[in-house]
């Protein structure tokens, strides 16, 4: 797995944030599938920042831009396209980061207990 891309997953976050988290989940899955290491920084940072509050949110978004400059690539998942992702979009570009469309990843997450299929 040493030759596959790193990936930046962007999907929607805020609204209904269970139903999006899993989202995001399922396309991280689909990247793995696909041979990727995907980073999905919106599964992170929430867990240590409050969306809610205005500064924590911006410092979230620049967190994730600064993730970004690393990856070889930028997935776009869904057809929603929240104002943040149009953030990573715009930011890519700038980069010259390619950027990949997929609308139709399948919200079907197996329960599976990562840490035993990692071995940890």
């Amino acid at each position: 797995m040493s030759n596959n891309k790193l990936v930046y997953i962007a999907s929607p976050y805020a609204g209904d944030v269970e139903q999006n988290v899993r989202f995001a989940k399922a396309a991280c899955r689909y990247a793995i599938e696909q041979g990727a290491t995907p980073i999905a920084v919106h599964l992170l940072y929430p867990q240590l920042l409050d969306d809610g509050i205005h500064a924590e949110r911006e410092v979230g978004l620049q967190m994730g831009l600064r993730v970004l400059e690393a990856c070889d690539e930028l997935w776009v998942c869904g057809m929603h396209i929240s104002k943040g992702m149009e953030a990573e979009i715009f930011a890519a570009g700038q980069m010259g980061i390619p950027v990949r469309r997929l609308p139709n990843i399948s919200l079907e997450v197996p329960e599976q207990n990562y840490a035993m299929v990692m071995g940890c």
